[in-house]
């Protein structure tokens, strides 16, 4: 089973969450952080890391001499990543998305592959807890590549927990599908209620049966618990507005260590997880 644990925006508490519910996780477990931008998991799990391996993606590289300056290239990129000017060509690795199109229709063979690093994938151990995350290198923008990478090593063997890059655009879409269930975070505030809408439309298509947390009960207004009885999406959790969860935050410690009033609270989280999966198998099953 694959979770992913999403937000519609950042500063929600999606990590507190990925990491109380990774730690008390009663099977087999692998927490996987695809928020490549800015992965912080692994300062809460603090695992030991073992692997290492640099993520490259395919460029085209441009050999003046065989060009003749059709065009085809240029014609058939849809980002812009390659220009004919006159009777030059020019390349734009940062806009490259590797898709390979303009190798396989340049009729002269004036271009060739080339590399350009991503990022890394780095993997390891917090105690039982098989650890996996991408970091994606200072100045690249091009997350999805290298988010991919990393999910080929996930470990079919064990249920996977990832934490989601925040948002709804091409990375919180590439971090989500494929999963089971989505678990989305988020806070009983006007911008909270905005953001929850955006990530429910923008993961409806996946198909994943998706729940909600509620971070920082308390506080705000009554919108978000509206909206989601409104449209059916089960509110799986409610987390209090506590300033000790504030603080072990900032500690880098995870709720459930340092709170460990929290646990009972995230084991329900997890079998209510389980019961989302396990109702949508038996939908499969007889649809």
């Amino acid at each position: 089973m694959i979770i992913a644990i999403a937000s519609g925006k950042g500063g929600t508490g999606k990590t507190t969450v990925a990491a109380a519910l990774v730690k008390v996780w009663d099977r087999p477990v692998q927490a996987v952080d695809l928020d490549v931008e800015e992965p912080n998991l692994a300062l809460y799990l603090k695992p030991e890391l073992t692997g290492r391996e640099i993520s490259m993606m395919e460029i085209p590289l441009a050999d003046q001499d065989k060009c003749t300056a059709c065009g085809a290239c240029s014609e058939i990129c849809q980002f812009k990543a390659i220009s004919v000017l006159g009777e030059y060509i020019l390349t734009f690795p940062e806009m490259c998305h590797g898709c390979g199109g303009c190798l396989a229709v340049c009729p002269e063979g004036a271009l060739s592959p080339d590399t350009r690093e991503l990022g890394e994938v780095l993997w390891g151990w917090a105690g039982e807890i098989d650890f996996l995350m991408g970091r994606l290198r200072v100045g690249e923008a091009m997350s999805p590549p290298l988010m991919r990478a990393a999910k080929k090593r996930l470990d079919s063997s064990r249920d996977v927990i990832i934490d989601a890059p925040p948002g709804v655009s091409c990375p919180a879409v590439n971090a989500v599908k494929d999963t089971d269930v989505i678990v989305l975070v988020t806070e009983p505030t006007p911008f909270g209620f905005y953001d929850l809408k955006l990530a429910r439309e923008a993961f409806t298509p996946i198909g994943a049966p998706m729940g909600v947390v509620i971070n920082r009960t308390g506080i705000g207004d009554k919108g978000v618990y509206d909206y989601c009885h409104a449209t059916g999406l089960p509110i799986l959790l409610e987390i209090p507005y506590d300033r000790q969860v504030a603080e072990a935050y900032s500690r880098g410690e995870v709720i459930v260590d340092a709170l460990p009033e929290y646990q009972n609270m995230f084991l329900e989280l997890s079998s209510r997880i389980r019961d989302l999966a396990d109702r949508r198998m038996k939908e499969a099953r007889y649809a």
